[in-house]
C-alpha cells in the first residue's frame, strides 16, 4: 500500500513538474563520432513525434509519459538503431522533467548529416530548453533550391520560392542572402551558419528577382564574370512559371548593385507554334569556371554535367551567339560496375585533395525514391569522362532534390566536401511533411578519405 502511495505521489509531481514546463532534454548522437544528429525522428506508441533540431535535442513535454518507461520509434535517413526481435527500431527512455537523456544511432550512409541551412525553427528545442536563446529567426519558414556565386568578395546565395510566416511561398521572385567565402568555422554540427538575408524597410525578407509577367521567376545559371569595364557583374538566367509548372519565357538578368535586385538584360526564348519549348541548352543550372588545356577561361554550365559554355566574360554570356552546346554524360557507371546511374540535378567541383573533378548528383527513380539517391563520382575533366559512382545518402520515400556542393566553404580543408539539397515531401509517396525541415535545405558533409569512396583495385 505505501509502495502505490509512493508512486502515485511520484508520478503526481512528475505530471505537475511537467505541466509547469519543465522539459526533459533527449539528445541524439552518432555512436561513432559523438555528433549531434539532426533531423532524428522519434515517434512514442500513441503516435506523438518529435524531431531533433540542428543541436540533436528534443525538448519532451508530454505528462502522460513523464515518469514511464516510454518506446519511441527512431526513424533518419542515413542513422538507425538495432532492430529488435519484432523488426521495430527504437529504444526504451524514461523521461523525466529536467532530466537528460542519449540516444545513440549508427550511421548507415557515407555522408554525414551536418544540419538545416534555412527556414525556422533551428534551435526550436533547443531553446525550449534554455539554450540557444541568441540564435536569430529569419522571418522565412522554406525555400526551394539554392544558387551561390562568389561575387565582390562575398558568397552569393539566391533561393527559389520561399514560404514565409503568414503565407504559404510568400515569395515567388527568388530570395537571396551573402555571407564570407567560408562562412563555417566548423564542419561538425551543431550547423550555425549565419546568412545576411536581403531585406525590405521593415526588416523583412524580399524578393530579389522580380521579371514582368504573371507566375514565378526562377533564376539559375548564376555566375560572377569580368565586364570590359573593369568591374564584375553578378549575372544569371531566369524563366517566367505559370502553372502547373510551364516556363513561357527566358531571359538574361544583372544585378544591379545600387537597387540590389536584378534587372532585366534581355529576353531569350519565348514560345512560338513551331519551336514551344524551352530550349535545353541555355547558361542555367549551377556555374563552374575553368581554363582549358591552353589556357581559356570558361563558364560551363550544368546541372549535373556541362551541358552549355561560353567564354568567362560578360560580353560573351549576353550573346547568345557565343554559346557552344555541349552533350553531357547521361549515365554514369557504378563503382562495382553493377548499374548505370541516370543523374537528375546536380553539381560538380575540382577537388584539390583527389586531384580529379568531382559530382554528387540526385538519381532519377531511385530504389528507395523517385529522386532521394544520392550519388558521388568522379572525372578527369569537368566534360568527363564520370565514373565510379558510389551511393552516398538515401531517403526513403521523400525527395532530396536539385544537390549543390560548396567547394568555396570548405577551400581552406580539401579533404572535406560539403553539399546541400532541398529536403521535401514532394514528388516523393509520403503524404506527412517533417514538421519545420519539409522544404528546407539541408546541409551534408563527405570526407574525402572514406575508403568507400575510392575505386576497389
Amino acid at each position: 500500500m505505501a509502495h502505490r502511495f509512493l508512486s502515485l505521489i511520484t508520478c503526481t509531481c512528475s505530471l505537475l513538474a511537467s505541466a509547469l514546463g519543465e522539459r526533459c532534454e533527449i539528445r541524439v548522437i552518432d555512436r561513432t563520432t559523438e555528433w549531434p544528429v539532426p533531423l532524428v525522428t522519434l515517434t512514442t506508441t500513441s503516435n506523438a513525434r518529435f524531431i531533433t533540431d540542428n543541436a540533436g535535442k528534443i525538448a519532451f513535454d508530454l505528462p502522460e509519459f513523464m515518469g514511464r518507461e516510454t518506446w519511441f520509434a527512431v526513424e533518419s535517413p542515413g542513422y538507425t538503431v538495432a532492430a529488435d526481435g519484432f523488426g521495430n527500431r527504437g529504444v526504451r527512455l524514461t523521461p523525466k522533467p529536467g532530466a537528460r537523456l542519449t540516444i545513440q544511432v549508427t550511421r548507415t550512409a557515407i555522408a554525414k548529416r551536418l544540419g538545416r541551412l534555412t527556414g525556422a525553427g533551428l534551435f526550436s528545442e533547443s531553446q525550449q530548453l534554455g539554450e540557444e536563446r541568441s540564435w536569430p529567426e529569419s522571418g522565412i519558414t522554406g525555400c526551394d533550391s539554392v544558387q551561390n556565386a562568389l561575387h565582390n568578395g562575398k558568397l552569393f546565395w539566391a533561393w527559389g520560392d520561399t514560404n514565409v510566416p503568414h503565407y504559404p511561398l510568400g515569395h515567388f521572385h527568388m530570395t537571396g542572402a551573402t555571407t564570407h567565402p567560408q562562412a563555417l568555422t566548423s564542419f561538425e554540427p551543431p550547423l550555425k551558419l549565419s546568412l545576411d538575408y536581403f531585406q525590405d524597410d521593415h526588416g523583412h525578407v524580399r524578393s530579389i528577382c522580380q521579371m514582368e509577367g504573371d507566375g514565378p521567376t526562377w533564376l539559375s545559371g548564376l555566375v560572377s564574370l569580368p565586364h570590359a569595364e573593369g568591374t564584375p557583374r553578378l549575372v544569371g538566367t531566369y524563366v517566367k512559371i505559370r502553372p502547373p509548372l510551364e516556363a513561357y519565357r527566358a531571359g538574361l538578368a544583372v544585378w544591379n548593385e545600387t537597387t540590389q535586385q536584378f534587372d532585366h538584360l534581355r529576353d531569350v526564348w519565348e514560345p512560338t507554334a513551331s519551336d514551344p519549348h524551352k530550349p535545353l541548352h541555355l547558361p542555367e543550372g549551377h556555374v563552374t569556371l575553368w581554363k582549358d588545356d591552353e589556357g581559356i577561361p570558361w563558364a560551363l554550365f550544368g546541372d549535373p554535367f556541362p551541358h552549355l559554355k561560353c567564354r568567362a566574360d560578360f560580353d560573351h554570356w549576353a550573346d547568345p551567339d557565343q554559346w557552344k552546346s555541349l552533350e553531357p554524360q547521361t549515365h554514369v557507371p557504378t563503382q562495382d560496375g553493377s548499374q548505370r546511374i541516370e543523374p537528375h540535378r546536380g553539381s560538380i567541383a575540382w577537388s584539390r585533395h583527389r586531384n580529379c573533378w568531382v559530382t554528387i548528383f540526385t538519381q532519377k527513380f531511385g530504389e528507395s525514391s523517385a529522386l532521394g539517391e544520392i550519388w558521388y563520382a568522379e572525372a578527369p575533366t569537368p566534360i568527363g569522362p564520370w565514373a565510379n559512382a558510389v551511393k552516398v545518402l538515401s531517403h526513403h520515400h521523400y525527395t532530396f532534390y536539385n544537390p549543390r556542393l560548396h567547394p568555396h566553404l570548405t577551400a581552406e580543408t580539401p579533404n572535406i566536401l560539403l553539399f546541400e539539397g532541398t529536403y521535401t515531401k514532394t514528388f516523393s509517396k509520403t503524404s506527412t511533411p517533417t514538421a519545420k525541415y519539409d522544404y528546407n535545405q539541408v546541409l551534408y558533409r563527405i570526407d574525402l578519405d572514406d575508403p568507400a569512396l575510392h575505386p576497389r583495385r
